[in-house]
C-alpha cells in the first residue's frame, strides 16, 4: 500500500543557527528535501543517528524554508529486539521515569499476563486514563507530570505507555510517525514494546489506525525523537503543515486491536 507523506516548515532567526531536522522516513522508497535559506537552496548534511536519519542545518540569519516529500511502498519487515535494543529500552530516561513508577505499575497490572496481553493492557490504561487536550503539557513533563495531569497530547500518552512498560520490565521506546487518518494533521509519536522478542506497535491515543503508521525515527523519548531541534540565537518555528495519505481506505483506529500481529 503506497503511502504519500510531506511537510512544510518555516523557520526564522534574527543571526545563523544551527537545527538538526527529524523528519525523513526511515526507509522511503522515494524523497526530496529542500532547504532555502533566503530563497537560495543549501545542501543538508545526513548524519547517521542509531534509530533515526538526522540532518544538520546551517541557517542564516532571516527566514528558511524546508520542504519534505516522500513516499513508500510498503511496509518493511518485523524489527527484532536485539539485546543492546533490550538493555537501552528496559532501562528509565529523561521523559520516562520508570523506577519511578515501579511499585504504581506493579499494583495496577498483572505482570503474569502473556506479554502480549500486558503491552495491550497497558495502552488501553493509559487510553482510559488520560484525556486527549492540545496544550495542556509543557515540553519539560515526565511520564508522573502527565500521570498526575490526567491529560496530555500524543508524546504524553506515549512517554506514560513506555514508562508504565519499562516499570513491568518491558523493553519499549518512542517512534516518531506519519499518521494517515490523523485529525487534525500532525507529527505523531507512538510506541514499540517488545513482545516476545519483535517491536510491536501500539498507540494509547487511538487517534490514527496504526496499520497506516509510517516510520521516521525512534528513541528513549521524545529527546531523541524531536522533528526539529534549533540551536544558538534566537531561532523560532513559525509554520509547520504535515500531511499523510494511503492508496485505498484505512481501518477506523478503534477496530485494530492492541497490539499489532
Amino acid at each position: 500500500m503506497r503511502t504519500d507523506v510531506a511537510c512544510s516548515l518555516t523557520v526564522s532567526s534574527p543571526v545563523p543557527a544551527t537545527a538538526l531536522l527529524q523528519v525523513a522516513l526511515a526507509a522511503p522508497t522515494a524523497e526530496q528535501l529542500t532547504v532555502l535559506p533566503g530563497g537560495q537552496p543549501v545542501a543538508a548534511e545526513e548524519l547517521a543517528v542509531p534509530g533515526a536519519r538526522v540532518h544538520r542545518l546551517q541557517l542564516a540569519a532571516g527566514e528558511t524554508t524546508i520542504a519534505y516529500t516522500a513516499h513508500v511502498d510498503a511496509a518493511g519487515p518485523p524489527r527484532t529486539v536485539t539485546p543492546a535494543e533490550w538493555a537501552e529500552y528496559v532501562r528509565p530516561s529523561r521523559y520516562c521515569p520508570s523506577d519511578q513508577l515501579e511499585g504504581y505499575a506493579g499494583t495496577e497490572f498483572d505482570r503474569t499476563l502473556p506479554r502480549s496481553e500486558l503491552v495491550a493492557a497497558v495502552a488501553a490504561w493509559v487510553g482510559r486514563r488520560l484525556v486527549y487536550t492540545s496544550g495542556s503539557s509543557r515540553p519539560v513533563d515526565t511520564a508522573v507530570d502527565t500521570l498526575l495531569l490526567g491529560q496530555g497530547v500524543c508524546r504524553d500518552y506515549a512517554h506514560l505507555t513506555v514508562t508504565l512498560l519499562r516499570a513491568l520490565e518491558v523493553p519499549a521506546r518512542l517512534v516518531a510517525v506519519y499518521a494517515p487518518g490523523l485529525s487534525p494533521m500532525d507529527f505523531h509519536a507512538v510506541v514499540e514494546a517488545d513482545v516476545d522478542g519483535v517491536w510491536r506497535t501500539v498507540d494509547a491515543t487511538r487517534l490514527a489506525p496504526t496499520s497506516s503508521l509510517v516510520r521516521i525515527c525512534h528513541g528513549r523519548d521524545a529527546a531523541d525523537t524531536a522533528f526539529l531541534s534549533l540551536f544558538g540565537g534566537r531561532a523560532t518555528l513559525d509554520a509547520m503543515t504535515v500531511t499523510a495519505t494511503v492508496a485505498g481506505d484505512l481501518p477506523a483506529p478503534s477496530d485494530e486491536p492492541f497490539p499489532l500481529p
